[in-house]
């Protein structure tokens, strides 16, 4: 085996301080100035709370979540088949318009449990958005979704 060879290169190479692009626009055609009328705004996301003084919560109470989850949560038919069965612990942002995001698997039982469980609460209708100092605010919610063979 032969070790590679290494050249060491001068830095001699020179660049210009002057940078011209050629666009191709015609003569006649000018670019307008653009002026700003102050200072950027930067723009501070609002931020999510764990804790507040009234919890999210979805639109009709908890016996219309687990009706919702009855009827659109499906079990993969593989490991149904394997008789893969657990909860899968979900967390997720609740916006002060109702609706999700952000949606992330705290406790995994199998990938396509984990799935299905994030992709009933990505279709799930808006919620009532949790409120601190009478306000809503943004709030980040984990909840458990339970797979059970009968």
């Amino acid at each position: 085996m032969v070790a590679p060879e290494i050249k060491i290169m001068e830095d001699d190479i020179k660049i210009d301080d002057v940078i011209t692009i050629d666009i191709n626009l015609p003569d006649s055609e000018v670019i307008p100035e653009i002026k700003l009328d102050g200072p950027p705004i930067i723009d501070e996301p609002e931020v999510i709370m764990d804790f507040t003084e009234v919890q999210a919560q979805f639109i009709g109470g908890m016996d219309a979540w687990y009706a919702y989850l009855r009827n659109n949560l499906t079990y993969p038919k593989q490991p149904q088949r394997m008789g893969i069965e657990g909860t899968v612990f979900l967390r997720f942002v609740i916006n002060t318009d109702g609706s999700i995001q952000d949606v992330e698997v705290v406790r995994s039982v199998d990938p396509l449990l984990d799935e299905a469980a994030v992709t009933v609460i990505q279709n799930s209708p808006k919620w009532k958005a949790a409120l601190h100092h009478a306000r809503p605010v943004r709030s980040r919610m984990t909840i458990p979704i339970k797979f059970k063979l009968n």
